[in-house]
């Protein structure tokens, strides 16, 4: 332990950085990084290994690699593991924070403006729905060509979507990933062969990880039942985010379905506003994650709109951080394993699945009711698809459309 240590100590006079520096960084990524998950890890290299050589590119593909296998939104994950790599826990805290509040506040603001001006039948906000049908749509797609790429798999995620379309539950999501994961390491072992891992710094104790891994996995097991001991709808939202957090493979679209299925059927705002507050969180740049800021807002009206908004935030963002956290010392034993990997594939095969399902319903079925509708939602996913137009202009287009069709 003492040469570990050691280890950590020389790595990080080698490597010296600041909270407030990652800051700085983070911010500024989290102003401009618009295009979802994948361009964020296209802008994250650009920044912290190209510009700033912050970390090597072995390292940095490593990070991808880790953030990848965990649940959570990974653009996030990376950002956290990049700024613990540079300045330890503190760094991670700021790197999140940088990444992810400019798109946070900008969501609340516009939970605000939804409420204040009573603009629930808009045009414009139909439109943001019809938005979110096309965007669902892209992702469904492009995910399918490398999640999917095989019968097997694709016959695993339309298995998966069938199940959770005639069961709609958050419990038949869970049972559907965990057994898909068991399917992929028994049937999917053969199918690629491991990778040779590369070699990842790690300036965190393992002690540390442990309790970061222990905290995870009491909050996981211990908030639902102190949910149905304590009747308290903060609980409640708190308990619903963090599990979503927990739960969710594939990045920040797959995380609809379970937020969907927990806010909507308790009440806490209606479907109407919940898509459109998914069509603005596509015109915003940073982790769709923050859409849970959105939602927090929402559920709780002026003036706890912003208590409302840390909450949900803080609870969905927490499993990402302490699963980084908890990872980081032993990833580099684990990520060559092929009983790993296959299970992996399994699993993202039933992530497609349920996206899938989310395709339909809620999205397709809550936006699009006419022709005109269906138009405008063909013409948003050739933009996104096709055209590779930035999502921010589909959304003014799609706002553009709805109000013509049907009037502010």
């Amino acid at each position: 332990m003492d040469d570990f240590q050691d280890l950590q100590h020389q790595q990080s006079s080698e490597n010296p950085g600041s909270a407030a520096e990652v800051l700085k960084v983070s911010t500024r990524l989290g102003l401009t990084s618009f295009g979802g998950p994948v361009a964020h890890l296209g802008y994250f290299h650009e920044e912290y290994v190209k510009r700033r050589k912050w970390i090597d590119e072995k390292s940095y593909a490593d990070l991808v690699a880790l953030c990848q296998f965990l649940p959570g939104p990974a653009s996030s994950q990376l950002g956290i593991a990049v700024g613990i790599e540079r300045a330890g826990i503190l760094g991670g805290i700021a790197a999140w924070a940088g990444f992810t509040l400019p798109s946070a506040i900008a969501l609340v603001i516009f939970a605000f403006v939804l409420q204040r001006f009573d603009v629930h039948n808009a045009g414009w906000l139909h439109g943001l729905m019809i938005v979110a049908v096309a965007v669902v749509a892209q992702a469904v797609w492009s995910m399918a060509r490398t999640l999917a790429p095989d019968r097997t798999r694709g016959t695993l995620a339309i298995l998966t979507a069938i199940i959770c379309l005639l069961l709609p539950s958050a419990f038949t999501q869970i049972v559907g990933i965990a057994g898909a994961g068991v399917f992929g390491h028994i049937f999917l072992g053969g199918q690629q062969q491991s990778q040779q891992a590369a070699s990842l710094r790690v300036l965190i104790k393992r002690q540390t990880a442990i309790t970061a891994w222990v905290v995870f996995i009491v909050l996981l097991l211990g908030l639902p039942l102190l949910r149905i001991l304590i009747p308290s709808q903060t609980l409640a939202v708190f308990e619903s985010f963090y599990r979503a957090g927990s739960l969710v493979f594939g990045g920040g679209h797959v995380v609809l379905p379970l937020l969907q299925n927990e806010v909507v059927p308790n009440g806490w705002l209606s479907n109407s506003e919940f898509l459109a507050g998914y069509g603005a969180a596509q015109a915003v740049p940073g982790p769709l994650f923050t859409f849970a800021a959105y939602l927090g807002a929402v559920m709780h009206p002026s003036p706890n709109g912003w208590i409302g908004a840390g909450l949900a935030l803080l609870a969905i963002f927490l499993p990402a951080f302490l699963l980084v956290l908890g990872s980081l010392p032993f990833w580099n034993a684990i990520r060559g394993r092929a009983g790993f990997q296959a299970a992996l594939r399994g699993i993202n095969a039933a992530v497609l699945g349920i996206l899938g399902a989310a395709l339909y319903d809620p999205v397709w079925i809550s936006a699009i009711h006419t022709l005109q509708e269906f138009s405008l939602a063909l013409a948003a996913f050739g933009m996104l698809l096709l055209w590779k137009l930035p999502p921010w202009l589909v959304v003014v287009f799609g706002v553009i459309g709805g109000y013509l069709m049907n009037g502010i």
